[in-house]
Parts: C-alpha cells; sequence; structure tokens
C-alpha cells in the first residue's frame, strides 16, 4: 500500500461517501470508485460496505483505516522534524528558576544559549516558590529538587547536575572555635540555619540529614545557634564573617572555598538530595528548542563546574587549633 492509498480509505471513512471522499481529496468521484475497487482487488478484501445512502467500513476496512491513520500520523511527524532540522529553531522559552543558582550558574548559561542560537528567545522568571508550570505558561524550570509522588505523574523531570550540600565554616571561626571530627561534635557548635521559604514552624529546618561517603542512610543531627535567616545569601555571609558553621550547596559556596573564605568541615559527610534538575509539564513532542536548551544545559553542567572550581579547597582545621569531638 501506498501512501496514497492511506489517505484514499481515511477520505471514505471520514466522509461516509465516494462522492464526499472525492470532494476532499480533490478528485472527480470515478476515480476514488477506480482507485478503490483496485485496492480492494489487490488485498482481496472488501473495505467498504456500499449503500445508496452511505459507504461504512467492513471490519477488515476498520482495521486498515486504524492502521492507516497511525502510519500517516507518523509519516507527518517525520516531515515536520525533517523541516525542523532545515530551519534555524526559533521560538519563546519560559523558565523558572531559583535566585541563587539563576544568577550564579544559569544566567551565564542561558546567555550563551542564546547566542548560540539567536532566533531563540528566553524569559526567566526568577523565584523561591516553584510556580504551577503548566497553568503559568511556563516552559520548564531549573530547579534544586525533582518530582515526586502525583507531580512526578504530571511533569517530565532530568537531572542536570550532581549536587552537593556541604558544612562549611571560615578560618576565623576554626581557629576560635576549633574543628569538629564527628557529626555530634556539631552540637557543641553555633550553626548557621537557613529558613527556606521563611516558614519557622512547617519543617525542622534545625535538623540536619548528613550522609557519610558510600554510605546509604543518613544520620539526623539537631543543631542550634543564635542566627538564622530565610536568606541562604545573608547565612553564607555569616559564615564567611565567623559566626559559625553552615550546610550549603556546593555551587553556591563555590568561589569562597576557591578562595579559601571558607574550608570545608567534616568533609566525608554531606547532605544527600541536592541536585539540580530539569522539570516541565509533560507533553507529547517537546518543541526543538526546548530540546536544544536541555541538551545545552547537559553539556554545560555535566561535570558540575561548581565541584571543579572548589576541588582542593578542602582543607583541613590549620595547624595548631583544638578539635572537637
Amino acid at each position: 500500500m501506498e501512501r496514497s492509498d492511506l489517505e484514499l480509505v481515511l477520505a471514505i471513512r471520514d466522509a461516509g461517501s465516494l462522492n464526499g471522499a472525492a470532494l476532499s481529496l480533490d478528485v472527480a468521484p470515478p476515480v476514488v470508485t477506480k482507485r478503490l475497487a483496485a485496492l480492494e482487488a489487490r488485498l482481496g478484501q472488501r473495505l467498504f460496505q456500499r449503500t445508496t445512502r452511505r459507504v461504512s467500513p467492513t471490519a477488515e476496512g476498520e482495521t486498515v483505516c486504524e492502521r492507516a491513520m497511525v502510519l500517516l500520523q507518523g509519516f507527518c511527524a517525520l516531515e515536520a522534524e525533517l523541516q525542523e532540522r532545515k530551519s534555524e529553531p526559533t521560538g519563546l522559552i519560559r523558565l523558572a528558576a531559583t535566585f541563587g543558582f539563576g544568577r550564579l550558574w544559569l544566567g551565564p548559561a542561558l546567555a550563551a544559549f542564546q547566542e548560540r542560537y539567536p532566533r531563540i528567545n528566553v524569559q526567566v522568571h526568577l523565584t523561591e516558590q516553584l510556580p504551577d508550570l503548566a497553568a503559568d505558561g511556563f516552559d520548564g524550570a531549573i530547579w534544586l529538587w525533582a518530582a515526586q509522588g502525583k507531580q512526578a505523574a504530571q511533569w517530565v523531570t532530568r537531572r542536570l547536575a550532581r549536587n552537593q550540600r556541604v558544612l562549611v565554616a571560615s578560618p576565623r571561626y576554626i581557629a576560635q572555635h576549633g574543628t569538629p571530627l564527628t557529626i555530634e561534635a556539631l552540637q557543641e557548635h553555633s550553626c548557621l540555619i537557613v529558613r527556606e521559604n521563611g516558614n519557622a514552624t512547617a519543617q525542622r529546618f534545625d535538623v540536619w540529614p548528613l550522609q557519610r561517603d558510600r554510605e546509604k542512610t543518613a544520620t539526623r543531627v539537631r543543631v542550634h545557634g543564635p542566627l538564622s535567616s530565610n536568606s541562604g545569601e545573608l547565612v553564607r555571609d555569616w559564615c564567611v564573617a565567623g559566626r559559625g558553621i553552615m550546610l550549603r550547596s556546593l555551587w553556591d559556596i563555590s568561589p569562597q572555598l576557591a578562595s579559601g573564605e571558607l574550608v570545608r568541615v567534616l568533609p566525608a559527610y554531606a547532605m544527600p538530595d541536592a541536585d539540580i534538575h530539569w522539570l516541565a509539564p509533560y507533553r507529547a513532542d517537546s518543541p526543538r528548542r526546548i530540546r536544544l536548551l536541555i541538551d545545552f544545559l547537559l553539556n554545560q553542567f555535566q561535570d558540575a563546574p561548581w565541584k571543579v572550581s572548589a576541588a582542593g579547597a578542602s582543607r583541613a582545621a590549620p595547624r595548631g587549633l583544638r578539635p572537637t569531638r
């Protein structure tokens, strides 16, 4: 069967008559009659029952029509993809992202992406609350956790890069208060707490789940300190100033680790589930510009550049400082 045969049987079924099919195919009625007769003879099956009032498919005709629809959709999808590859990608991409990661890492990456594809426009909305992506018209979000539960069934999730939340302090703090050697010893220190979303009661932000290298389960330790805030940037400033120990994502503090303003504390421990993810409403066919963006971000972040820039910055406490157990 040829593509024209598939289009013929669907036109007859949809029109319910040979004359109606001829009209939709823009051919003379005798042409439809002749082509249908030739097709049925070639297949050895009667595809349509003819009456004076209506033409309706037989059981074999219904099967042919169902397969014809699938095959024609495949033809159309292939043609659209090939046509898309010939043309330069265009269109608008609307994204949501968190403030910190959006400014430090996503912004420069998107500028490079737009330079590579100058006919694509990118709009980024920075927020600390994940929007209703579909309802608010976003193509996707670059977020710091993956969709779970009911959301996972409605969204597409893809990890763009690995990340860790690590314990850090300034050399000044370590010089004054010593280095904790166990996670239990954190309870003896001033810890700087980020109360995300400004909610002090909905979540225990003063309980840190810390996981040792190659261990599958995390140990939960309750910490305390006189300073806390819903602003991660403010807490980071306090940490650099020597006011306590902080748990923070590597992507956020890699410059300070590289410069020595901050050093790792208990470097064998980290907080799990801090990776960077792509979240998007489910759609059967993602536009080419979206696929290009995801591939670009995967390439940009595949080596977790925040880990590379912070490499070698994890140091033990300066010699002579007292440890705390």
